[in-house]
């Protein structure tokens, strides 16, 4: 592999990896601050149990988010310095107001609502983790925007061959930004749904499965009581983990509608500004109307005539771009003149793209990725709420089936919108390729706002520091992962009293008197 090649696994392996993170603290985050709105509102004993259990697997994530997440922004200076150079001038402001306006109050306001607890008063203490959950959605909203500009750049003017920003606003209201934001947020409320809806399923289970509820012969659900050897496990608890179940099972379903409408007013600005990408989505080699649910064929050629649609919606994809049935899209044959004529046939042979100057372009992105990212994006997506709109009928009667199978499927329906949210995201980068700057293709925009990926690499970064970091990150990230994975199967097995030591009995000598135990790593939260 080439230089270019290895820092984009490694930026890709990272950045996906992070991201998986991102969305479950932006979704878990503002969830836990409406069940503490309702205990501060209701003083019901569900809702404050609820608040402290999922608050500290929010917790978790949101720390190992940012361990993750600081390497992002060494990577642009180790490996993609050019990019850093091209666009630094527009990249400092939304990056700046991340870190100082959102990132900042986020992590102030989260450390006063972990050591908050009983010291400030209530309705106090319940702002403070409204004001965190908020500015995580605020930092979500300035990195889409730099992330938005590269899609789509506004609001600069190329100086001395750099594009130089004049209008902040253009940048913060991009029209890529104000559907790629909701979008992204209804993406993480569905993934904090499934989490939510496949952990309360398990415990409900086990409730069942341990002899505590039964039900009676009309199927209702016979709310018991655990023994002492079963702290914290009473009728509250039940409460939790059904109420629990019937928030996320409803936030899905609401998630997954938001991310239809949102993703089809993004699927049509992509028709309009990354025409290519689409048509790589679709495997679409000629102009058409149908929308291909299922190809067959070799994805990867770089004719894509051999390449059959099994399945087909007709009129599907022209409704996708333009809002009806009958107008055609441009497939890839039509599209790659169009692009050869406007950014030329080869990469210009300057110094600065060392020997990748003067190769020729294939303007054509990896199909395999860009068709199947944009189907199990999809697919994933409808999967998960469609399991979580039978999961609330199912519990209409206060509780699950004791059956197995049924409680290992909820839980790894929690995979789905992770997938979706993961596959989407590679969808939406992989398809920008050649360019790590997307042109603008309006007539009335930017001309010449663009940047090849194969120009953004760092000119004196060799192959072999290439491999040792990559080497490195995928070492320390999968250890990271590890500690994560371990962390939140402790503490999701060990449900309510996990998280609020109090419940269990306090003579048991686990603890040093104030109700915590000595071995949970995260005495520190409340």
């Amino acid at each position: 592999m080439e230089a270019l090649e290895l820092a984009r696994w490694q930026f890709g392996i990272t950045t996906v990896y992070h991201f998986l993170m991102v969305p479950l603290t932006i979704g878990l985050g503002l969830t836990v601050a409406c069940m503490q709105t309702m205990w501060v509102r209701t003083g019901k004993e569900q809702y404050l149990r609820m608040t402290k259990f999922w608050g500290k697997l929010f917790l978790i994530n949101f720390i190992l988010g940012v361990a993750t997440g600081l390497v992002q922004e060494f990577q642009f200076g180790m490996a993609w310095s050019e990019y850093s150079r091209f666009v630094g001038d527009v990249f400092g402001a939304p990056l700046a107001m991340e870190a100082l306006l959102a990132f900042f109050v986020e992590s102030v306001f989260l450390g006063l609502w972990i050591f908050g607890w009983d010291r400030l008063p209530k309705k106090l203490h319940l702002a403070t983790i409204w004001a965190a959950s908020t500015a995580s959605i605020g930092s979500a909203y300035f990195i889409l925007a730099a992330n938005s500009w590269m899609q789509h750049p506004v609001g600069v003017e190329m100086i001395d061959g750099r594009p130089v920003m004049v209008d902040v606003w253009a940048v913060l209201t991009n029209s890529t930004l104000l559907v790629a934001f909701p979008h992204t947020i209804f993406g993480a409320f569905a993934v904090a749904g499934a989490f939510l809806l496949g952990i309360s399923w398990y415990h409900l289970w086990k409730r069942r499965s341990d002899g505590i509820d039964t039900v009676d012969d009309g199927g209702k659900v016979v709310v018991g009581e655990g023994t002492d050897n079963q702290p914290g496990r009473d009728k509250s608890d039940h409460k939790v983990w059904l109420q629990s179940l019937r928030i996320g099972a409803a936030v899905a379903v609401v998630s997954f509608a938001g991310v239809a409408v949102t993703g089809d007013l993004q699927a049509k600005l992509m028709f309009e500004q990354q025409p290519m990408k689409m048509a790589a989505a679709e495997a679409a080699c000629h102009d058409g109307t149908g929308f291909s649910v299922l190809s067959v064929g070799n994805l990867g050629s770089e004719s894509c005539d051999d390449i059959t649609a099994v399945v087909e919606i007709p009129g599907l994809l022209s409704f996708m771009a333009n809002g009806d049935f009958k107008t055609e899209v441009d497939g890839v044959k039509s599209l790659i003149p169009q692009y050869k004529e406007a950014y030329g046939t080869h990469i210009p042979d300057l110094p600065k793209y060392g020997e990748r100057g003067g190769t020729k372009i294939d303007y054509v992105p990896v199909m395999e990725v860009t068709y199947w990212g944009f189907r199990i994006m999809i697919g994933f997506g409808a999967l998960a709420a469609g399991a979580a709109a039978v999961a609330l009928f199912v519990v209409r009667k206060g509780t699950v089936p004791r059956s197995k199978w049924l409680m290992r499927l909820a839980v790894f329906g929690i995979l789905a919108p992770f997938g979706a949210n993961s596959a989407g995201w590679i969808f939406t980068e992989m398809g920008r390729q050649p360019f790590v700057v997307a042109p603008n293709p309006d007539p009335n925009g930017i001309d010449n706002v663009f940047m090849f990926t194969a120009a953004a690499v760092s000119p004196g970064v060799s192959t072999a520091e290439l491999i040792t970091s990559l080497v490195a990150f995928t070492l320390v990230y999968g250890g990271l992962l590890v500690v994560e994975v371990k962390l939140l199967f402790r503490y999701v097995r060990g449900g309510v009293p996990s998280a609020m030591p109090e419940l269990a009995h306090a003579d048991d000598g686990d603890d040093d008197g104030d109700g915590k135990d000595k071995d949970d790593v995260l005495a520190f939260a409340y």
